[in-house]
């Protein structure tokens, strides 16, 4: 026989696409249209149904355009199911004038009752309403759609565009309504549809030369020879019975299985604002808990328990629809989390508070105990995750964005993940590398191929359903699951919750590999850096919180007509960790979500500075008082004196007078400036740089022979894309070095105090950075000022230093991870730039230095040999600010305030301990003349107190977290202001750790003497609930 398959495919494919398809709708009539544009910011149904009773509805039709970027239209439709349509299947169909299948990014529908109910929503690829499934004719459908006008802010190839914001988007209408109808649902000629679709689409993802590939050709051939194409309708059923042999043929006995789970993965704010992700999720969520009363064997997994709060208070007919699938077994709440946050930058304790408030949420109001991590789209995880995690009772974590590494191909699909603690989490990448599939033929081949488990595990996960934006599954993609439950050629799909594919696959590969460490994303490396001042805003706001809570505690245990605000931290948390989620704190978002987010976090600075001050004014008034929430005690300036205040307590300021020992001497000549104060002695140029910083304690240089410290670098910062999200390595190339200073002065002159204030301009930008330097301190502070208008600009701070470092010591959540200054394999080149917390160390034996900031995550560390004198450069820089343009084309222009340390000779304890001074700065407030003792103190060498709060069940306990800072066996003691009934090892969750958790790995007990002893081992988590006498 001639090869005839090019020719069978070419025609299956025009079938399909002009007969097949155009008959799945057999008949259709318009609906009748009217239309009320919102004013402004979108209402909720009611007023749309109070809008429609006063008469302000206006003439609609088809074709006409509609949507000014942003807005919210709401469009009548009505209808009367004709009587020659009893027995039919009816639906709707809506074409709100959408451009391209790319759901979630443009214009989207929610359907309503005339009562305010939702329905169901649409979107590109979810067009039509279910009316009736068996008419009788004569129905009447009148409904309310919600049209949201969303821009689709990537269209134009990530160039700058103005549609990100409602402010700059302009008046000009971006949809024309296309459909409208009322539509007969052709079942047979549907089901044909996706069969031919299914067999085509593996027919050509098949090997060129498989048996197979040649038998679903020939059964396609006789299926549209079967097909009048003048009665498409008449004949599916006979083009159909061709097909049955080629769809019954089963998967072989080694076929890899696909456990599939439907999803809708929603980014809780980024092309678009938060407010319209609330909206999205009503959408999403109708459509879903449609779709699960349709197919039985739906299991859809959802994450985030901010996003079920807003449908619980917006949409609340369509949260029940969600509690009764859940109680089905059909709605599978997952991952535990508040929201999905990124996965670097959180602080340790707000990444506690995000298990905790999600957990108890899902407990609350689902009754699940949520046993998995969900985060498929974070752009890279701190090893911290896996202690975290398991403390909070998860057993497995989920994600597949590593497979979007631009260098090195992850090594594993399934294995075990160890965090820095030795805390392992059993761990699955899903080899379809999406977590938004739609069951093609292409992404199950690739699955199969790409599983790098073959031959030790036989099952993967592949999450389905429209995502990003939103959407979920659509009944197409179950029929396509359907097909592909058990189809030679292709792997087994099964829809299955998560927890029992987790359960499976580890059931079968008990040896799982190791990886241990973080799991570093090779590329969005930039959202380190991008929209620093919502960074700066979400550091500020974690510290103020834990000041809040600290001092409410101590009001709470001392002032006993104070009342802990329990209600209020909740909300202030929430509010904190909606906002580190994955594109809100990474700064990849619309120019609408970071202006939000930081009016958001001025709001959250006030309404904590007065929870603070109602604690320190419960206490009592009358004298100056320091207020000192750091976990060790400290002695510093404050207001022309040099004080000591105690651990997480507070002092009179008369009281807490400490010795001056040597002041800060200043001396200025040929051109340059000298600060001294018996510790360090630094020497400020006449350009405004570090020329020398002498470690006087170990009589030692900490600049590089030949440099200069604190050198402001300018780079050119154009990404080959995503402009938000990456910094490619090529920026390294193009440089200029800020030397010249317009002015170089002493602004204030000791004896305890002595600050040297440089001012630069350059292009159309200004810093401003004072040199700080006080009695008795270690360590120079650089207090920087940038009014920044660059664009596709990188500012980063150097600081060359005399040191052989092998590894840089980088601050994460409850320790530090070492990563490699050298790069000689491709895995330490990627790592050109990294995230780090407060502090980045380096050293050589005998000898390091400290770099520590109070708003900032980026920073490179490199090392290399000189030449002249055989020494080696560690040169440490912190990126400051850049200038991307897309998706906000103003991002970081304005005004950025920050501080950075220089502190020589610090080992891994100075380095934690300047990290909490420079984070929590020193209070002086009115309070009592004899302030309360510390509601709780720490000692140990390692032993860091992170968090002291009141218990969440209202009992009055108190709950304290401490863990191992820096990386070494720790033993404790803890002493409190109250005497202690009870210690108990508790998990994240505030309850008893249960025998065989990693919490019940805790090791304290409550001594004779009332405190309790502890031990941690190295980074080791501890939380502890003290029930009082």
């Amino acid at each position: 026989m001639h090869d005839d398959r090019s020719l069978v495919e070419g025609r299956v494919r025009r079938v399909l696409t002009h007969r097949i398809r155009p008959a799945v709708h057999s008949h259709r009539v318009p609906m009748t249209l009217s239309a009320w544009l919102v004013p402004d910011e979108p209402v909720p149904a009611a007023d749309a149904v109070a809008a429609l009773a006063r008469g302000e509805f206006g003439e609609f039709a088809v074709g006409t355009s509609w949507g000014r970027p942003w807005s919210t239209t709401w469009l009548r439709a009505r209808a009367e199911v004709p009587a020659e349509w009893a027995g039919r299947r009816v639906e709707a169909h809506f074409d709100l004038g959408f451009v391209g299948d790319w759901p979630g990014n443009q214009a989207e529908a929610l359907v309503h009752t005339l009562d305010g109910i939702p329905v169901k929503g649409v979107a590109p690829d979810n067009q039509v309403v279910p009316v009736v499934r068996d008419a009788q004719g004569g129905e009447t459908v009148d409904w309310l759609l919600e049209m949201a006008a969303n821009p689709d802010v990537m269209a134009d190839d990530m160039r700058p565009t103005a549609l990100g914001d409602k402010a700059t988007a302009g008046d000009a209408h971006l949809y024309t309504l296309k459909v409208a109808d009322l539509v007969v649902l052709d079942e047979e000629v549907w089901m044909l549809a996706v069969d031919v679709e299914v067999l085509d689409d593996l027919m050509r993802h098949l090997p060129e030369h498989d048996p197979r590939r040649y038998e679903i050709t020939r059964a396609l051939d006789r299926a549209l020879d079967a097909l009048d194409l003048d009665d498409v309708s008449g004949t599916a059923s006979a083009a159909r019975a061709e097909l049955a042999g080629a769809l019954s043929s089963p998967a072989v006995r080694s076929a890899h299985t696909l456990s599939s789970v439907g999803h809708a993965h929603i980014d809780s704010a980024w092309l678009w604002p938060l407010r319209e992700t609330m909206r999205k999720t009503s959408r999403t969520f109708a459509n879903v808990t449609a779709l699960a009363e349709e197919y039985p064997e739906f299991v859809f997994a959802c994450s985030q328990a901010q996003q079920y709060a807003w449908v619980k208070e917006r949409s609340p007919e369509v949260y029940a629809r969600m509690q009764a699938a859940a109680r089905a077994g059909q709605w599978v709440p997952v991952g535990g989390m508040w929201v999905e946050a990124d996965g670097n930058l959180p602080g340790g304790e707000a990444l506690v508070r995000q298990f905790l408030t999600g957990k108890s949420f899902f407990r609350e109001e689902f009754g699940v105990d949520c046993t998995g991590v969900w985060l498929p789209d974070s752009f890279g995880y701190s090893g911290a995750y896996p202690q975290i995690a398991r403390l909070a009772g998860m057993d497995w974590f989920l994600t597949q964005k590593i497979s979007w590494n631009q260098t090195n191909k992850f090594p594993h699909h399934t294995f075990r993940w160890e965090g820095i603690d030795g805390s392992q989490i059993f761990t699955h990448f899903p080899p379809v590398d999406t977590y938004n599939a739609i069951f093609s033929a292409e992404e199950l081949t690739h699955a199969v191929e790409n599983y790098s488990e073959k031959g030790r595990g036989t099952r993967s996960l592949a999450p389905f359903g429209h995502g990003d934006g939103g959407g979920g599954p659509t009944r197409e993609m179950l029929e396509r699951a359907r097909r592909f439950a058990d189809l030679e050629g292709a792997p087994k799909v099964v829809v299955q919750d998560p927890n029992r594919f987790f359960a499976d696959a580890r059931a079968e590969y008990p040896d799982a590999p190791v990886w241990a460490g973080e799991l570093y994303l090779e590329l969005h490396r930039a959202t380190y850096t991008s929209q620093a001042r919502t960074k700066s805003g979400n550091r500020r706001s974690e510290h103020l919180l834990r000041e809040a809570e600290l001092w409410a505690t101590t009001a709470a245990l001392n002032a006993p007509s104070y009342a802990y605000p329990h209600a209020e931290l909740d909300r202030l948390w929430k509010t904190v960790l909606l906002h580190q989620f994955h594109d809100i704190l990474p700064g990849s978002s619309i120019a609408w979500v970071h202006r939000e987010a930081e009016a958001t976090y001025a709001q959250v600075r006030a309404d904590l500075e007065a929870l603070i001050a109602a604690a320190v004014a419960a206490l009592g008034t009358g004298a100056r008082v320091l207020l000192n929430t750091a976990p060790h005690e400290r002695t510093e300036v404050v207001e022309g004196r040099l004080v000591r205040v105690p651990a997480s307590g507070a002092v009179a300021l008369d009281a807490a007078g400490a010795e001056a020992g040597t002041g800060v001497v200043v001396a200025t000549g040929n051109g340059s400036t000298t600060l001294a104060n018996g510790t360090l002695t630094v020497v400020v140029d006449a350009d405004g740089l570090l020329s020398s910083v002498v470690d006087e304690v170990h009589d030692r240089e900490v600049l590089a022979p030949g440099t200069r410290g604190n050198l402001l670098q300018l780079h050119s910062d154009f990404p080959n894309s995503w402009d938000a999200w990456d910094v490619d390595q090529h920026y390294r190339h193009r440089v200029v070095d800020l030397v010249a200073a317009e002015e170089v002065s002493v602004v204030e002159d000791g004896p305890l105090r002595a600050v040297v204030r440089v001012v630069r301009s350059f292009r159309a930008s200004r810093v401003v950075q004072d040199y700080v330097l006080t009695a008795g301190s270690d360590r120079l502070d650089v207090r920087t000022e940038i009014d920044w208008h660059e664009q596709d600009k990188f500012l980063k701070a150097a600081f060359p230093l005399d040191l052989h470092a092998a590894v840089s010591s980088s601050e994460i959540q409850f320790g530090h991870v070492q990563r490699p200054t050298h790069t000689n394999t491709s895995w330490d080149h990627a790592r050109f730039e990294t995230a780090m917390h407060r502090w980045v160390h380096v050293a050589e034996p005998g000898y390091g230095v400290a770099v520590v900031n109070d708003a900032t995550y980026g920073h490179d560390t490199t090392r290399a040999a000189r030449e002249d004198d055989g020494g080696s450069t560690t040169t440490v820089r912190l990126s400051l600010v850049r200038g991307p343009q897309m998706p906000d084309p103003q991002a970081d222009q304005g005004r950025h305030v920050l501080t950075y340390s220089l502190v020589p000779g610090a080992g891994i304890a100075e380095a934690v301990r300047t990290g909490y001074d420079l984070n929590l700065p020193l209070r002086v407030v009115d309070g009592p003349a004899e302030p309360p003792a510390p509601p709780v103190t720490v000692t140990g060498a390692g032993a860091t107190l992170e968090a002291v709060k009141l218990a969440e069940d209202g009992s009055g306990d108190v709950v304290v977290r401490i863990y191992e800072a820096w990386g070494a066996r720790a033993k404790g003691l803890l002493r409190s202001s109250s005497a202690i009934r009870e210690a108990t090892v508790v998990d994240l969750l505030e309850e008893p750790a249960r025998e065989g958790t990693a919490a019940a790995r805790g090791v304290a007990s409550l001594l004779e003497d009332g405190t309790v002893g502890f031990v941690l081992r190295p980074f080791e988590v501890l939380s502890l609930r003290l029930a009082r006498a």
